[in-house]
């Protein structure tokens, strides 16, 4: 920490008792704490420094630390003594009562310049938001893809009875048309085979008549 630093926090720290010398009674203190010099200091410095109660909350007193320290960073007052002074005293403050042990012992008026020397010097900034889970692909957040449609699946279940009829008629129609052509080739045989026999007994019948 730098002295300028270190100097305004010890201002802000209570002093230790000193023991009292023999013959000499120990002066009157207020609040039960006594500043440097002999001045009486309260032990609400450092709370009174963030805008909080003694009674604050550990997320009260960082939330106040993240929001003055936000509002007087050097960062944004470029130029400006006062902020850069206001920023020095909320940092050091935080510094104390952000730290769960070094408050008790700032509220007994135990602690001392090494304590805080040996506290670790606060970020200035609040912590930076979880990042957000990542996103599912859009494959995974609709489910699984559906088998594309089968259309002959869809007209054998609708239509598969008027399908069968169709395909026995079929079956028919050509076993009729079979028959007949059948028929009919059975038929001119035996017209040419009645022709044959029927010219074969002219012929015949006309070489008797010659030989006569």
């Amino acid at each position: 920490m730098e002295p300028a630093a270190l100097g305004r926090l010890q201002r802000l720290l209570p002093a230790a008792p000193q023991a009292p010398r023999l013959g000499r009674p120990l002066p009157p203190s207020r609040g039960g704490q006594t500043g440097g010099g002999g001045a009486p200091r309260s032990r609400r410095d450092l709370y009174e420094v963030l805008g909080v109660p003694a009674t604050a909350t550990a997320a009260q007193i960082k939330t106040a630390y993240y929001e003055q320290s936000f509002r007087y960073h050097p960062d944004r007052n470029a130029g400006s003594a006062a902020a850069a002074a206001r920023f020095a005293a909320v940092s050091e403050a935080y510094r104390v009562l952000g730290s769960a042990a070094l408050r008790r012992k700032y509220d007994r008026g135990l602690l001392s310049p090494e304590d805080v020397r040996a506290a670790p010097q606060p970020s200035g900034r609040p912590p930076a938001p979880a990042p957000p889970p990542p996103r599912a692909p859009a494959a995974a957040r609709r489910g699984p893809v559906p088998p594309p449609f089968d259309f002959d699946a869809f007209y054998r279940a609708h239509y598969g009875e008027q399908l069968e009829r169709e395909r026995v008629l079929r079956a028919r129609r050509e076993q009729l048309r079979l028959r007949r052509e059948e028929a009919a080739a059975q038929g001119r045989l035996r017209l040419v085979s009645d022709l044959s026999v029927g010219l074969i007994f002219f012929l015949g019948f006309a070489i008797l008549y010659g030989l006569k």
